[in-house]
């Protein structure tokens, strides 16, 4: 676990500090910042993770109906550095295991460095194609199932698809919930987004919502699931 010293941390409050830059075969551009004493995962275009200040996560369990919908067991597809063990965790106190699958074992790497050695909870990493991993899992189930997937700032089109979200359908126990994190930055996005949501995500989760999470919409398989405003 990688120690920053006080005053760095002090000092993130007044402007970002670079702490690392990387890359690998999936990401030609990584670069870890300390903001607002918080690590930050960005790649050129996007940023994959800022601990509790990651918002369109943490808006999204700030409205979550915890007494209806427990999590114990949660599935989370794109780590970044962590944010959504992080939110769980350390803002909401819950007590869950975490599995992550990542394809990227340099991101994975960054994030155990950097973030969840802080962590209580019990985490397992798996370094795969997400798309692949949700197949092979037959015999595991979920309450909670996160997809938080991109190609710098684009979804990679597999995990668009019908036979990707039946999959993961297919993972989540009675009662379980997927949320799925999309671009809603500008014009196009939200276009490609709603579409997605209104031509895709309902045909396998009918009980659908979309969730404006300011940037991102978070695409809810049960609208139960989340308070609204």
């Amino acid at each position: 676990m990688e120690k920053i010293p006080r005053w760095k941390i002090w000092l993130s409050y007044l402007l970002e500090l670079h702490v690392e830059s990387a890359e690998s075969d999936y990401n030609p551009y990584l670069y870890v910042s300390l903001r607002r004493g918080r690590y930050q995962l960005s790649t050129a275009n996007a940023v994959y993770s800022y601990g509790d200040l990651y918002t369109n996560f943490a808006r999204t369990f700030a409205r979550w109906n915890w007494e209806q919908y427990p999590v114990d067991e949660v599935l989370i597809l794109g780590l970044g550095l962590g944010s959504i063990p992080v939110i769980l965790e350390q803002t909401h106190g819950q007590l869950c295991q975490i599995t992550a699958v990542e394809i990227d074992e340099v991101v994975v790497d960054l994030a155990e460095r950097y973030v969840l050695g802080e962590l209580q909870n019990p985490q397992q990493m798996i370094v795969a194609d997400a798309a692949i991993v949700v197949q092979q899992l037959p015999d595991e189930s979920y309450d909670l199932l996160c997809v938080d997937i991109f190609d710098d700032d684009l979804v990679p089109e597999v995990f668009e698809t019908i036979t990707f979200l039946e999959n993961v359908k297919a993972l989540l126990r009675p009662g379980g919930v997927l949320l799925f994190n999309r671009l809603a930055a500008n014009p196009k996005d939200e276009q490609l987004s709603k579409q997605f949501f209104e031509d895709t995500f309902l045909k396998v989760f009918p009980e659908g919502y979309c969730l404006d999470v300011g940037g991102n919409y978070m695409l809810v398989s049960n609208k139960e699931a989340v308070f609204e405003s």
